[in-house]
């Protein structure tokens, strides 16, 4: 545990069953991503599942599809999912559409998100916006919007670290995401960056136990600078 006063990571581990998401909270999980298959959306019974073995925050994937562009058929899907999942016990979500030219589709998001309390965070439909400023700008303005995953480029954080690195600041939290490894951690806190998400396959106690070492070692020590 960190001392007060002591800058704390923050580590968020994607998980598809109740004994993953039982491995990743006594490993030191902060927060638990539940997906399905292909990593979209899992059935509500997952959620309740993971729900009754965990006691970590908990967010679920809202997506059907590939593709990050999203349509009023697949939205009425979507709330829901979302309405099922908040009965199952999920505490917030994570999704993020794009509009036909690449850019944020804020009509989408803000219809997902709805007038409903629950936070959510952006996906990485970020990293494949066409025109990075003002997608970030865009994403700012969207309702309880409290995180956003990136790799800081369309493919995986070891081809985005120096954008990361570079623009650590953009006015909402970033959670790196996107096949992060050990090695970039200390690279990314040296920037100012300390939350996490990881995909550890298979997710283990001891594997999620690494990562929270490593990210407060690294977060303690850049405190202590």
């Amino acid at each position: 545990m960190m001392q007060a006063g002591v800058m704390a990571g923050f580590l968020q581990v994607r998980v598809k069953s109740a004994y993953e998401a039982e491995c990743a909270e006594a490993g030191g999980a902060d927060q638990v991503l539940v997906v399905g298959t292909d990593g979209l959306s899992p059935v509500p019974e997952v959620v309740e599942k993971v729900r009754a073995a965990s006691t970590v925050h908990l967010r679920v994937v809202l997506r059907l599809r590939e593709e990050r562009v999203t349509d009023g058929g697949e939205m009425t899907r979507l709330k829901g999912l979302a309405f099922s999942y908040h009965s199952a016990g999920a505490d917030g979500f994570v999704f993020g559409f794009l509009n036909a030219l690449s850019g944020i589709d804020q009509l989408a998001c803000a219809e997902l998100a709805g007038d409903e309390e629950w936070p959510w965070t952006f996906d990485r439909a970020i990293d494949a916006a066409l025109d990075q400023d003002r997608a970030w700008a865009d994403v700012r303005h969207l309702p309880r919007v409290d995180s956003v995953m990136t790799a800081g480029s369309a493919r995986e954080v070891e081809q985005g670290i120096d954008r990361l690195i570079a623009q650590p600041g953009v006015g909402v939290p970033v959670i790196v995401s996107g096949g992060l490894l050990p090695e970039h951690v200390p690279w990314l806190v040296r920037a100012g960056l300390t939350r996490f998400g990881v995909d550890s396959t298979p997710v283990t106690t001891d594997s999620v136990r690494a990562w929270r070492r490593l990210i407060d070692e690294e977060t303690r020590r850049a405190s202590t600078r």
